[in-house]
């Protein structure tokens, strides 16, 4: 017999199962210490306590049963193995948007696996349409897989893929771009779709979910009500993320692509936009735009540029870090260097010969801070104008994952002859709001 019959059974209890010809779904008795127990038969996770029986009762509920020596266990009924059932496609209504849903895989686009306990990727872009039908109110859906990936899989080229599938999509007509997407690396592709994609025509949404939507507690669905909405009626041309702006489900937040992270490992509202505010919300089906600096819907200024280069680093510095490693890294071939400083921008005193080195070597080396919010002032301490001297370009309050995307971004574009001050004047330029000329106090917090 196959492991997905027993899937998660292991040992005796698996023996047991076997010789009474048992699979999960089959309805079984099994008597235990003078208890009787009736049930169906479930998948349960293997790295558990492997002399476990896992019952569904008939009143919906689960149950452990410890195997014992005087165990005993008959099948009952045989019945289907549990499996996801797509639904019926709804009907799709006439005279609305045409939004594309491209999926990349994401717990969005997962459901729990039994086997390990784990969320793996399983559900498509036509499975969320099914699952989520009020989406057909909103917009005409196309869907498309694009990758079926975890994000921490996301690559330099899923970023380029990414970018070329949009841009087929934009020339196509359609009204709005959707971009089912894994929470944790998707404030990177979120840069990087906004370096790459350049005052869009259309809305280009990124949506996770922080549950599986198979979970009671998902925020999928939510969020991808929001995220087709956005796409299909914003008046604006940019790259967001969509997700839950606090707990509750009745607030969406719509972050700029190069001013949003994930702060929080699990919670639904684990995205802020940082030294700026949301561009809009959707509430009880209405979006409000708050933010006045948009690209607006039907920019004739799109620009299309997908090139990245991966020979960029982002540094984390830390109390008595050598500056050894920099060297290393570039004379492995490394062509720009983000280091992640303290408070206004400073790392130890003793890195500043190695930097400048680098420097005369043509090699970019820019300043971020540690701290989320504020920008980098390194004129302030003697630290941070020795840095400035050794050649560091202080990149004002860009977020550390931003710069390093738009290094990459930079250093693709240019192209490999391109000199110290091109590398630094483009990293300089204000591309896609990456780069704000005031910073804005933090008031949305937890």
């Amino acid at each position: 017999m196959d492991m997905p019959e027993l899937q998660g059974y292991s040992g005796i209890v698996r023996k047991l199962l076997e010789q009474e010809n048992i699979s999960i779904g089959d309805e079984i008795e099994i008597i235990s210490d003078g208890r009787k127990y009736r049930g169906i038969l479930m998948a349960r996770y293997e790295l558990a306590d492997p002399n476990y029986i896992t019952l569904k009762l008939s009143n919906g509920y689960n149950i452990g049963i410890r195997v014992a020596e005087n165990t005993s266990i008959s099948k009952i009924s045989a019945g289907a193995k549990p499996m996801f059932m797509r639904p019926p496609k709804p009907q799709t209504l006439s005279g609305l948007p045409n939004v594309i849903i491209i999926s990349t895989g994401g717990t969005i686009a997962s459901r729990v696996e039994y086997r390990t306990g784990a969320v793996r990727p399983a559900l498509n872009a036509d499975d969320l349409l099914a699952i989520v039908p009020e989406l057909v109110e909103i917009a005409k859906i196309d869907t498309e897989v694009l990758y079926s990936l975890f994000s921490e899989n996301v690559q330099v080229q899923h970023w380029i893929g990414m970018a070329e599938a949009v841009d087929h999509f934009i020339h196509k007509g359609v009204d709005g771009v959707v971009l089912t997407h894994g929470t944790d690396t998707m404030g990177y592709t979120a840069a990087a779709l906004s370096f790459a994609l350049q005052k869009p025509p259309v809305p280009i949404v990124l949506v996770g979910a922080q549950r599986s939507s198979d979970r009671p507690s998902s925020d999928a669905a939510t969020n991808l009500i929001a995220a087709v909405a956005t796409a299909a009626k914003a008046p604006f041309g940019e790259v967001v993320v969509a997700m839950h702006k606090w707990h509750s489900d009745d607030i969406i937040a719509l972050h700029r692509g190069t001013r949003v992270i994930k702060l929080h490992t699990s919670s639904r509202d684990a995205f802020r936009s940082v030294n700026s505010r949301p561009i809009a919300y959707y509430q009880h089906g209405e979006l409000k735009v708050v933010a006045n600096d948009l690209n607006p819907r039907g920019s004739n200024n799109y620009t299309y540029k997908p090139k990245f280069d991966e020979r960029a680093f982002l540094v984390k510095f830390f109390p008595s870090m050598k500056p050894d490693i920099l060297s290393i890294l570039a004379d492995s071939g490394i062509r720009g260097f983000i280091i992640e400083g303290t408070g206004l921008g400073h790392v130890s005193s003793d890195w500043v010969p190695i930097i400048r080195e680098l420097t005369e070597r043509g090699i970019f080396v820019g300043m971020t801070s540690q701290c989320k919010f504020g920008r980098v002032n390194m004129n302030v301490y003697d630290t941070g104008r020795d840095l400035l001297k050794a050649g560091v370009v202080p990149l004002d309050d860009m977020l550390s994952e931003v710069a390093l995307v738009k290094l990459m971004w930079t250093l693709g574009n240019l192209g490999e002859g391109a000199g110290l001050e091109e590398i630094k004047k483009l990293m300089l330029m204000n591309i896609a709001g990456e780069i704000y000329s005031r910073s804005l106090p933090n008031t949305d917090s937890w």
